[in-house]
């Protein structure tokens, strides 16, 4: 799927200032915002955050904020994690599609 195809628009130079201010290597959207069950009036949209070693080093509650921040920046409620749980991993990162990703 390319950024063409979303059902929701990305602004990628606000997305690519907030990744790199938080230190995400790699920002992939997964679930329904790729698939057709996507409803713009209710979903919100699962966003993995992949940050380079130590980046979350000190950072602490401001952690819970990111997902409200992108939010933002997404116009839509977000669902921002950086694990997963291992029942899923392999499938959530095959679909996922990477908004983001620092050379």
């Amino acid at each position: 799927m390319s950024d063409a195809e979303l059902p929701i628009p990305l602004d990628r130079e606000k997305i690519a200032a907030f990744c790199r201010a938080r230190g995400i290597r790699k920002l992939s959207l997964f679930g329904s915002v790729l698939r057709g069950d996507f409803d713009p009036a209710r979903s919100d949209v699962d966003v993995l955050a992949e940050f380079a070693p130590d980046a979350l080093k000190g950072v602490g509650f401001r952690y819970f904020g990111y997902g409200e921040e992108l939010a933002r920046i997404l116009g839509r409620k977000v669902d921002f994690c950086s694990r997963l749980n291992p029942y899923i991993e392999a499938e959530v990162r095959r679909e996922a599609l990477a908004i983001y990703e620092r050379a």
